[in-house]
């Protein structure tokens, strides 16, 4: 048996559920409409958030201040679609201390001022110390762009500073080309240069974007074949201790990585002092041991063929591994099973 150690969470984000009102063609997390609920029960609930008090770092100036990678969001999915479910997973953080809380939404529900008034003021009532609004273009295709300014305007006078937007380069094309409404995704290329689409903005090829994007990409990103991947550093990214994810099914994701779990976040305290048996979980003692080259032959020895045109990143590499074993195989680290069958071909 081979144990290896995994990280201490510092800071992250709780998934309440992975269904969502949009199903955006970049989500890292595959969510979609299409999923089965599933929500976080309140024993879990509180199970998860006990394990993580004590944990959770604040914010550099508090914890009353947030920072996108400080403190504990409460995400998903869509959180609120589930507003009864938040506000209860937002008092339990505040009676156990948590520091640096926020919930990032896409603001759906931003219907009318009143509705975001009440909403937001009773979840700072309860303890939340500040919101992330979600703005870019796969959002735009289901949330008009009015509620998603009202939800600003709003959170910015509840909230104050502790109003995050992400991403503000999108904001702000948005503002200038005067959009008020949803706009297809087809349409809003026709506003913008293909090539300029994800400029300046943060962007991650991965979770379904290498497939919900591949026309884009394809046209902007160069692919490349997946021995161009093997030396690119994957370990440290992958054992982080910030801005991690624990998702409803009680799995703990590393980083960004969806689909791929250390283990039980309920039981996190057995989990960090017994670490990862990586002989019970190849895919995790893989990728800890030595970046994508051996997870890339492994997958090789059980069928997965590279395909011709190559990968945008490692981290599509990765996906379309994972993808492959999760679909084909029993990996129990592969979870959750619903996320391969979300992120499209």
């Amino acid at each position: 048996m081979q144990v290896k150690k995994i990280p201490r969470p510092t800071s992250g984000g709780l998934i309440l559920s992975y269904k969502c009102s949009a199903e955006c063609r970049h989500c890292i997390y595959a969510c979609s409409q299409k999923w089965s609920a599933d929500l976080i029960s309140e024993e879990d609930l509180e199970k998860i958030l006990k394990q993580l008090s004590g944990r959770i770092m604040s914010s550099l100036y508090g914890p009353k201040t947030t920072g996108l990678s400080h403190g504990l969001h409460f995400t998903g999915g869509e959180p609120f679609l589930y507003f009864d479910l938040l506000c209860e997973a937002v008092e339990i953080a505040d009676k156990l201390k948590i520091p640096s809380t926020f919930v990032e939404t896409n603001c759906f529900w931003a219907v009318d001022d009143e509705t975001v008034k009440e909403k937001l003021k009773l979840l700072k009532k309860k303890g939340l110390r500040g919101i992330m609004i979600s703005v870019n273009p796969f959002y735009l295709e289901y949330v008009p762009f009015e509620r998603t300014e009202r939800a600003i305007r709003i959170s910015l006078n509840v909230f104050g500073r502790n109003t995050m937007v992400y991403q503000l380069e999108y904001y702000r094309r948005f503002l200038q080309l005067g959009i008020k409404d949803r706009v297809p995704f087809e349409e809003y290329q026709k506003l913008e240069k293909k090539e300029d689409l994800l400029r300046n903005v943060e962007f991650f090829i991965m979770g379904r974007a290498p497939y919900g994007l591949k026309d884009i990409l394809t046209e902007c990103v160069r692919q490349y074949p997946a021995d161009r991947f093997f030396n690119q550093e994957c370990v440290t990214p992958f054992l982080r201790g910030w801005h991690n994810h624990f998702d409803n099914y009680g799995n703990y994701i590393p980083g960004f990585c969806g689909g791929i779990s250390f283990g039980d976040c309920r039981e996190l305290d057995r989990l960090l002092q017994e670490g990862v048996d990586t002989e019970r979980y190849p895919v995790l003692g893989l990728l800890m041991d030595n970046n994508m080259r051996g997870l890339f032959e492994f997958a090789k020895s059980s069928g997965y063929e590279e395909p011709e045109e190559g990968y945008f990143s490692k981290c599509h590499l990765c996906m379309d591994i994972r993808k492959h074993l999760a679909l084909s195989g029993d990996f129990r680290e592969l979870q959750p099973q619903e996320f391969y069958r979300h992120l499209g071909d």
